[in-house]
């Protein structure tokens, strides 16, 4: 293992590597190209916002994973990658957003090199950082090689998380409590919105004493009154108002682990109806807690929650939560299993979700979430400690 920053030891990196062969042998493949930020760090620790250019890891069924970026970035890869410096490699600054070169002829170069002109070599076909364009480029530069989808390939091997990952996130819960704190004693009437954000990246930042905090993979979501119907709006110039609910979808982040949190608050005296629509939401989740245990499933812990709302009358269809782990923009989660009524992924010990049971109403939003890990027996466990309620402040 080369000296760099990386930041696991080389028999955790080794598991991992195990582990993705072994996923590789199963669906034939020789060879697998890596573009998802979040697997090249977990596979070699590479760790920098370079991911705006094209990128990625190749693997083969032995020897060192070779990272492959921009040469400046190289630099970058060898103060990261736990790999040798010959496994790091750099193309020239001409292939950048040219219109008469393309990266992956690079790339395609360095596969010709070993071996592998008519193999067949997996890629990540439905994923936020490989381009059409990329795909066409090398389908173009390796005619007699067979590039086969092998999207979330890699992403299913991180669904278990190893105890020392389960150490960061854990580290993260206290950065997220931290920030959730920060906005719920923050938001006022007449606090602009900006303001409030600004303090909320303050304290994720700062960390939580020696832990600092890096970047969350999705920016603070803020949205107040009729924004908070919406569940993806971040936050404007305008000041918090009476009589209206924001939500805070929050995450501390560690070494890119996440532990996203939220809660909701009301600035004034919330009407009836969004408190019978608290005091449901709250049992829902308890009754999921309670059905989220190694040997069950994904769908046990989303009907679990539905059975909870459809006792109380209360309408609520779509996904409830995803893993979350180790992330780079534009998401913080996995993309593989997800807690809705038709997954029936097995849950295992080691699994770490975001129970994300959120309410958007037609006048507002209430979001009140946790993120949670599967144990060896038992309900699951919330990682944050923030009290589970609608915060009103009057």
């Amino acid at each position: 293992m080369s000296k760099s920053n990386a930041a696991f030891d080389l028999p955790e990196y080794e598991r991992r590597l195990s582990k993705t062969r072994a996923a590789m042998a199963a669906a034939g493949l020789e060879a697998l190209f890596v573009t998802d930020p979040s697997n090249q760090a977990w596979l070699t620790g590479y760790d920098g916002w370079s991911f705006y250019v094209h990128q990625g890891v190749i693997v083969l069924l032995e020897g060192e994973p070779v990272w492959w970026g921009r040469y400046m970035d190289m630099m970058g890869g060898r103060r990261t990658c736990w790999m040798n410096h010959h496994s790091i490699l750099g193309y020239e600054d001409h292939y950048v957003q040219s219109t008469v070169a393309h990266p992956m002829q690079d790339l395609a170069g360095h596969l010709r090199a070993r071996g592998l002109e008519q193999a067949r070599i997996g890629v990540e076909m439905e994923n936020y950082y490989y381009s059409a364009k990329a795909h066409a480029v090398l389908s173009d530069e390796m005619p007699n090689a067979k590039l086969v989808d092998a999207t979330a390939l890699v992403n299913w091997q991180r669904l278990i998380k190893s105890e020392a990952e389960i150490k960061f996130i854990k580290k993260a819960a206290r950065i997220s409590e931290k920030i959730v704190k920060t906005a719920i004693d923050r938001a006022a009437p007449g606090v602009r919105k900006n303001d409030l954000v600004a303090d909320i990246m303050h304290a994720s930042v700062t960390g939580v004493g020696d832990d600092w905090g890096d970047y969350p993979a999705i920016v603070p979501l803020t949205p107040s009154g009729l924004d908070a119907t919406a569940a993806h709006l971040t936050w404007d110039g305008a000041q918090m108002r009476g009589g209206e609910a924001t939500f805070f979808e929050l995450s501390g982040c560690y070494r890119r682990y996440h532990a996203p949190l939220c809660r909701t608050v009301f600035l004034g005296t919330p009407a009836d109806d969004m408190r019978r629509a608290e005091a449901a939401q709250i049992e829902g989740i308890s009754a999921g807690l309670d059905a989220a245990r190694a040997g069950n499933r994904t769908c046990d812990i989303a009907n679990a929650f539905m059975n909870v709302m459809a006792r109380h009358g209360i309408e609520r269809s779509g996904r409830m939560g995803y893993p979350i782990g180790l992330s780079y923009p534009p998401d913080w989660g996995e993309r593989t299993a997800s807690i809705r009524s038709e997954d029936e992924t097995v849950l295992r010990a080691g699994m770490v979700f975001h129970f994300m049971p959120a309410l958007w109403m037609d006048n507002w939003g209430l979001e009140t979430t946790e993120t949670i890990l599967i144990g060896t027996d038992g309900p699951a466990k919330a990682l944050c400690d923030v009290e589970r309620k609608l915060f009103v402040k009057e």
